[in-house]
């Protein structure tokens, strides 16, 4: 059954093992903002916010973390180390039973979630206000959100739609 954690909540702690099966906790991360990203290795629109993403954790530094979730139930693991390794991901962990996407509530990839240092949800949604119709993005929610908390700040925005590829569940 998928949930909705709520902005201003704390989030919900869990534990997926990365590629080579080594088993990371969200809790480990405190004290760092740390951003979700419901990922998949075929989604055109990952793709795109992969190479955004990775230019941006290179001027965020330390304090921010990445972490990279693929909830493809169709997605094989030897494609998923592939593209992970193209596209320099830091991390990618695996959700093969989708069970995080359906705790958070994840409807598509991309969809971000950004986690303050205490653990509190502060921003879900899209990772842009990009849609099919619109091609170039005029709003940038994920950058927002994460600079309103380095700054000290609450994010202007909480939830936005996300948009993507729907996360592919099997029964």
């Amino acid at each position: 059954m998928d949930l909705q954690v709520l902005c201003g909540q704390a989030a919900p702690d869990f534990a997926l093992p990365d590629l080579d099966g080594i088993l990371h906790r969200l809790r480990d991360f405190r004290g760092r903002i740390t951003i979700l990203n419901f990922w998949s290795a075929e989604c055109p629109w990952v793709e795109r916010s992969d190479r955004e993403l990775n230019s941006q954790l290179t001027v965020w530094g330390e304090t921010v973390v990445l972490l990279s979730i693929a909830s493809n139930v169709n997605e094989a693991v030897e494609l998923l180390r592939r593209v992970s390794r193209e596209r320099h991901l830091p991390q990618l962990l695996h959700d093969q039973h989708h069970l995080v996407a359906g705790l958070y509530g994840a409807q598509t990839t991309p969809h971000v979630f950004v986690i303050d240092r205490q653990g509190i949800l502060r921003y879900q949604g899209g990772y842009n206000d990009l849609t099919f119709r619109k091609r170039v993005p005029s709003r940038h929610y994920l950058t927002e959100a994460v600079e309103a908390l380095l700054a000290g700040e609450l994010p202007e925005l909480e939830q936005t739609p996300p948009y993507g590829c729907s996360i592919v569940r099997f029964a």
